[in-house]
């Protein structure tokens, strides 16, 4: 008796858990719940960084190859995308077939492995959760590099079988450049249960004011956040600002010029458990986007973990995030000024409603920005594009 077999789906992501990253913790979830709708999951990442704190080890169903990395241990870079992208289209062309795969950006990699998939007519579906286009457009990149950008990340849209796009404003844009493009908005998700509420107050050497926890790239314009420190009585924050990104080590520059090495700590990426343990330590985080860098329309995903764990959120960029921060009760929406910044952080901190501010937050979150709902939508629309088969 011939009976229908699990579907197989193939994940294809430069960066996975337990390195930490937004996309990992996204792509993990998912993993979660393809496999419990029923479906056979292999995962093809990069193995983790000699300096990781979690020793890369053999886990069934993932897949890890060695792969360049920048000076801060990160996959970023043209070269380091490919070193992992032409491995990743090989084993997709070689290896065992799949039902359908999930592709993780940058561009380079929707183009090789999606064509890789569609040598062998296996369906894929390209995860947009930004458009890696608009941003090389606005970080001074040369004009061909951004041509060629452009064109590869069209191509991957245009190919692809299904696009998961974060926001509506996303897919827009995924639309324009790849029109008639299957797109589904399965929206932001953060782990509720490694992102949870504070249980009492925190106290201790690890307690700050004010945290900066996620990504610190060109688009990010977190610069702004160390200015606005500046403008305040010296001594009068308590502060700390963890991450990774291009940016990571101007800012720890300028801490040091402004005279503020006392007063804020510098840390580099940590594990996501950690990273919510500062968010919960603190009276109030801070997620920056710089206006006009090609990602207005984008939702920092700082801004989502810190509600989640109820502590509230001043965010200095452009609409529509900063409305939807005043609009919701989330913190405080500001202009990607450093005085406007020093102001909301001087408000912030002298607000004598923090218990009920923070409960708000949390309770908005849950039922917002639960990872569940958009792994459910995820799992939906994978599903949409495989065949039906029976062994």
């Amino acid at each position: 008796m011939t009976g229908i077999r699990q579907p197989r789906v193939r994940v294809v992501s430069r960066i996975y858990a337990p390195e930490p990253s937004a996309a990992s913790q996204r792509l993990l979830s998912l993993v979660q719940g393809l496999k419990a709708s029923g479906n056979q999951v292999a995962v093809l990442s990069s193995r983790l960084p000699s300096t990781s704190a979690t020793p890369s080890e053999p886990h069934p169903g993932i897949a890890r190859v060695r792969v360049l990395r920048d000076r801060s241990g990160y996959v970023r870079g043209y070269l380091p995308y490919m070193s992992f992208d032409l491995q990743a289209a090989l084993r997709v062309l070689l290896g065992r077939r799949s039902d359908a795969i999930l592709i993780e950006p940058p561009p380079t990699t929707g183009l090789f492995v999606g064509a890789a998939a569609r040598w062998r007519r296996i369906p894929y579906v390209y995860y947009a959760a930004d458009i890696w286009s608009d941003a090389s457009a606005q970080t001074g990149a040369h004009p061909l590099v951004i041509r060629a950008v452009r064109w590869m990340e069209a191509r991957a849209l245009r190919r692809a079988s299904g696009v998961l796009a974060v926001t509506t404003e996303v897919a827009e844009r995924v639309r324009s450049l790849a029109p008639g493009a299957h797109v589904t908005v399965v929206g932001h998700g953060v782990d509720m249960d490694v992102y949870s509420p504070r249980s009492g107050d925190v106290e201790g050497t690890d307690a700050v004011d004010l945290v900066y926890v996620g990504s610190m790239s060109e688009w990010h314009g977190a610069g702004v956040l160390v200015d606005a420190l500046a403008r305040l009585p010296a001594g009068s924050v308590k502060a700390a600002i963890v991450g990774q990104g291009s940016e990571w080590a101007a800012l720890r520059d300028a801490v040091r010029a402004s005279g503020l090495e006392k007063h804020v700590r510098m840390l580099e990426t940590v594990p996501t458990s950690e990273a919510a343990d500062w968010l919960r330590r603190a009276r109030v985080s801070v997620a920056t986007l710089r206006p006009g860098a090609g990602y207005d329309f984008a939702v920092p995903t700082k801004l989502y973990s810190s509600v989640a764990v109820g502590t509230p959120v001043i965010y200095a960029g452009p609409d529509p995030v900063r409305a939807l921060v005043n609009d919701q009760r989330l913190g405080w929406g500001v202009d990607h000024d450093a005085r406007a910044l020093a102001d909301a952080i001087g408000a912030a901190l002298a607000d004598r409603t923090a218990a009920e501010l923070r409960s708000h937050v949390a309770a908005w979150a849950r039922e917002n920005v639960s990872a569940a709902a958009v792994v459910t939508r995820s799992v939906k629309a994978i599903a949409r594009v495989m065949p039906r088969r029976a062994d």
